[in-house]
Parts: structure tokens; sequence; C-alpha cells
């Protein structure tokens, strides 16, 4: 659903030169730091990048999902860093907001969220509770005018730098499962609220994850989101859907970079006196490499065409998330073995992006769990999809 191709392929065309010009550059001294330098994500503010899905009334770009896909397959092209720190406010730092917020909600927390000035979060795995996301044990009880929140959340995307989070906790004991859970935004300052040392990671330098812990926090009644308790866990999913899709493109974009970087490589290096793009063993694995993206690629756009028309996508955007990032493993593996030695040593970069998107295959839903949504789904509805 692509409002008005003109503006987006200027949007595209921008935000590939930035991609080129400025983070590719960038890309050596995020890794070794660990932080993207803040004169980028001030780049990343004016370009509006942290507003691209957020509606227009609350200063985003309102991007439909085929046009946000299409603007991650070029933010793939560079480290997966950057995507995440402003990823999160665009998606899961977000949309909770936009799709069931109450309106004085969205007022409040859309515009600094479209704008950069606060960096989003979504907290809902906990270190008993990833997968089965039910089975969470944050609790928010309520207190007059407040709901007091105790538990702690794992792997939280962004939390060292985020100011609002979205929590899921569970409001109703006597359900165990997803009927109890609710869904609150808590701001960074509130009392009780911790978030603990960053994590040490096998990769995505300059992507921070940490631990947020809550001590009898007290929230405003007036931030569970959409004013109802028991919708927490729905708004859960419907969030991961359009984030599935979202990640799908990603790993889209990098594996795109990944073979163009083998690909340079096969032709410039020789062997036995000529490229090894010659060499037929390494064109299968190149072959094999663009089939697959190409393949990955009009998954994520069929996916994303569908929600954008309305279309209920759970199993579409479950079959694009571990096509797609299976898939970039695959590209991974084969572009360090096109490069041989080469592509085990840092300075090449390869190494790096194998380690980076090992990730894509865990979070926002194992692959493991994806296989259990698509299985669900044919298995409810009897029929397939095709």
């Amino acid at each position: 659903m692509i409002r008005d191709e003109e503006t987006l392929t200027l949007l595209l065309d921008t935000i590939a030169r930035f991609v080129r010009e400025r983070l590719v550059p960038a890309e050596a001294e995020v890794a070794r730091t660990d932080r993207i330098p803040e004169e980028i994500v001030a780049e990343m503010r004016r370009l509006g990048l942290f507003g691209l899905t957020i509606p227009e009334e609350y200063g985003g770009m309102g991007l439909t999902m085929e046009e946000e896909v299409r603007v991650y397959f070029e933010m793939g092209h560079t480290s997966p860093a950057f995507r995440s720190y402003f990823g999160t406010n665009c998606g899961i730092g977000s949309q909770a907001i936009v799709i069931d917020g109450t309106p004085e909600q969205k007022a409040r927390y859309l515009p600094r969220l479209a704008s950069g000035e606060l960096i989003g979060s979504f907290a809902l795995t906990e270190p008993g509770a990833g997968s089965d996301a039910a089975s969470l044990r944050t609790t928010a009880v309520r207190e007059g005018d407040c709901y007091v929140l105790n538990g702690t959340k794992r792997f939280i995307t962004n939390a060292p730098e985020a100011g609002i989070f979205t929590v899921m906790a569970r409001t109703d004991p006597a359900k165990k499962g997803a009927d109890g859970i609710s869904a609150f935004l808590v701001e960074r300052d509130t009392p009780g609220l911790w978030v603990g040392p960053p994590d040490v990671k096998m990769g995505q330098r300059g992507a921070h994850t940490a631990d947020v812990v809550f001590e009898n926090c007290r929230v405003p009644a007036e931030n569970l989101i959409g004013g109802r308790e028991g919708q927490g866990f729905k708004t859960a999913m419907k969030v991961l859907d359009k984030g599935r899709i979202a990640i799908a493109a990603t790993a889209v974009g990098v594996a795109e970079r990944m073979l163009q970087d083998a690909l340079r490589y096969a032709c410039e290096r020789e062997q036995f006196g000529k490229p090894i793009a010659e060499f037929q063993l390494v064109q299968a694995m190149l072959a094999d490499s663009q089939a697959e993206i190409y393949a990955a690629r009009c998954m994520v756009l069929d996916a994303a065409r569908l929600r954008d028309a309305g279309e209920n996508v759970n199993l579409q955007a479950a079959c694009a998330k571990m096509f797609a990032t299976e898939m970039c493993g695959r590209v991974a593996d084969r572009a360090v073995q096109i490069h041989g030695g080469a592509g085990y040593m840092a300075e090449y970069g390869i190494e790096r992006f194998y380690r980076d998107v090992r990730l894509f295959r865990i979070y926002e839903g194992t692959t493991q769990i994806q296989q259990l949504v698509i299985a669900r789904n044919l298995i409810r509805s009897g029929k397939i999809y095709g």
C-alpha cells in the first residue's frame, strides 16, 4: 500500500545515502566503542527515523507496513545496531500506544517518541518467561489510583537509553494464562524502577539490552494501556506481528549487504590464476544466497501488504520472520566461507555480521516459536495459505 511512490522514492534515496555515507563508515567505531555517536543519533532525529510509523497527527511519518519494510531493506545494509536504536520507537516501543492506547496516552507520549526526544522500550520477557510469555510473573496490584508493579524483565532492548517502558504485568492472579495480563506505560524516573547494567552480548555492539526491575513501583492507573485490564497479552501479540515483519525485512537487508560484500570479494580475490568467482562451487554459494534473499523479500512484502489491507497476518508474519532470519544466517555462513580465512578476521567485517545476525533467529520469538505459531494457525483453520 504505497501511498505516494515518488515521495517514498525520495525517502528511500535519502536513507540509502545516509547509510552509505554516514553509517557504513561508522560501523567499526560502533563495534569498538559499543555506542552510536551522538552526532549520528542527532542526524537520525533530523531525518525523522524515530517517527517512521507513528501517525502524522503526532509528528511521525505514518508509514504503512509496506513502506516501513522498504525502509528497513535499506537500513539493513549497515550494522543492525543503527536500526535497533530508532526501530524500537517505530515498533515495539510505540505500537502498543498506537494500536490500543487511549487518546490521552497517544497525545502525551507519541509526539516525543516520534521526535526521538523519548526512547521507547518493550518489557515482556522475564527470567522465567520468554517464549512462554503467557506465564509471566510480574504483578500489578491496584491500590487506589495506582498500580503497584513488582517483578523483573530480562534482555530488554534499549533499556539503558529508554525513557518510557511498555510493561506487561499480571493484574489478575486468578487467571494463570494470557487473560490475566495487562499492559502499562511506565516512565523511567518512576520510583521503584531501576535498570541493570548493559548485557555483554555475542554481537550487535551499540545495541543495548538490560534487566528492568520493578520493586513496589507505583504507576498511575491512567497509564494502563487502553484503560482496560486483561488486554495486555492481546496488545503484545498485535505488536509482535508487526515487529516480526520488521525484523524479517531487516534480515533481508542485512543478507543483501553480506552477499554484496561476498560477491565483491569473490570477484577480486584470485586463486589458481583467476578470481574465485569463476569457480563453480563459489558460484553455487552466491546463487543459493541470491535465490533465498529474493524469496524472503517477496514473503516480507506480501505479509506487509496483507497487514496494510487489514488482514490478520499472524501466520504470514511468523512465516516471514522464520524464513528470512534463517535465510540470513545461511547467507552469513556462506559469506564467511567465500571470504575464507579473511572471513574469520575482524578487519573484513563479515565476522561481525555473522555474530550480529545470530540474534535475528531468537528475539521477538525464536524460530521454534514461529513454527508453533504457523502450525497452530494451520490446525485451527484447517487450511493452508498460498
